[in-house]
């Protein structure tokens, strides 16, 4: 085939004395004065950023001592690692809000997207680090289960200290990345239900959170037909819109100008009463309805099902798993796979009725 052929002559790239470029006829260059060291870019950091930003210089304070990186800041070094490991990716297979998400609905993984998306944007308006709020961001929810906060509620019953996604994540889920102090602290205080955040870029991506969800969630919900426009309440309406991109803009904003006029991270009384209302409205009409509230009970059953047939045959999970604390690891293990996964290992493992199960990521509407 034509495309094939072309695509084996690129194979090698295209030579020119002693450099390789991508393209044929490639003249874009730089001026020779080096690489842009890492020890560069933190004194840049220094010089721009606001001095109750968190610094790269002085942090990386991993459980293990690493040698630092010749190019990449420490808070850099996080985000790669996040964006690369096994628990990010695996949020595109794990429900969002909408059971039955059509292309245009979110995972977990769009979702963790807008909040870093959010979380950069507040970072970049009040001068803080922006590498550190987005690696936060994009690792917050790697704790989360199947089915969504349904997940948390079937798990307690085998976690002492009950399971929740951010202690989880930072402390269980995502512990092999030998993240930083500070990126974990953020990963695990993100819910306003925590402890506050050490740094001001984990008290952004607090509102980060928030922020992305209460107007994403909204959105798919009237894509999906279970909420309309109309519904949206007046004090949402008049002070941040009905659409995604008006709540956006009034509550990032409003976040950037309240955090530089006051000194402190935050949202003016209007605003946060706003998104109060907008969460409310939520709460209500989404995610507590009666369908929702009947597919969580179906997860939970399916989560602790599967979590007590692996303590019975812990054979059938991965030796990874099999430590000597074999309930932790069995919740490890089941709080690790995707909604599909999770369904399919039900049906294969338990025997349930495929028309009983949540149909989930992958399973269509």
């Amino acid at each position: 085939m034509p495309r094939a052929r072309l695509w084996a002559r690129t194979m090698h790239g295209h030579a020119d004395e002693d450099i390789v470029t991508a393209h044929a006829g490639s003249d874009a260059g730089i001026r020779l004065v080096g690489p842009r060291l890492r020890e560069q870019r933190e004194e840049i950091e220094r010089a721009t950023l606001d001095p109750a930003a968190t610094f790269a210089v002085g942090a990386g304070n991993r459980a293990r001592q690493e040698e630092p990186d010749r190019f990449r800041t420490c808070f850099e070094r996080d985000r790669d690692r996040i964006v690369h490991s096994t628990a990010f990716r695996r949020l595109a297979g794990k429900t969002q809000v909408v059971v039955y998400p059509t292309d245009h609905q979110r995972t977990r993984l769009t979702h963790a997207l807008e909040v870093a998306q959010c979380a950069v944007a507040m970072a970049r308006g009040i001068g803080a680090n922006v590498t550190l709020a987005d690696a936060m961001a994009l690792g917050h929810d790697c704790g989360h289960g199947p089915g969504g906060h349904a997940s948390e509620d079937a798990f307690d019953e085998f976690i002492p200290e009950g399971y929740d996604h951010g202690p989880w994540g930072a402390d269980v889920v995502l512990a092999g990345l030998n993240l930083c102090a500070e990126t974990l602290d953020g990963i695990r205080n993100h819910s306003w239900s925590r402890p506050a955040p050490s740094t001001i870029e984990g008290e952004l991506v607090s509102w980060a959170d928030r922020i992305a969800y209460c107007a994403h969630d909204l959105e798919d919900a009237i894509h999906a037909g279970i909420v309309t426009p109309d519904d949206v309440p007046a004090q949402v309406r008049e002070v941040a819109g009905v659409t995604r991109r008006q709540q956006l803009a009034t509550f990032i904003n409003g976040v950037i100008d309240t955090t530089t006029a006051t000194g402190r991270v935050g949202l003016d009384p209007d605003r946060a009463a706003a998104l109060a209302e907008l969460r409310r409205f939520n709460y209500e009409r989404i995610y507590t309805r009666p369908e929702s509230v009947r597919q969580s009970h179906t997860v939970v059953e399916i989560l602790r099902s599967l979590v007590s047939f692996y303590l019975e045959q812990p054979s059938e999970m991965p030796d990874e798993y099999r430590t000597e604390d074999l309930v932790r690891g069995a919740v490890t293990y089941v709080g690790g796979m995707t909604d599909r996964f999770a369904f399919e290992q039900a049906r294969r493992l338990l025997g349930w009725d495929p028309r009983k199960l949540p149909r989930g990521i992958g399973r269509g509407a």
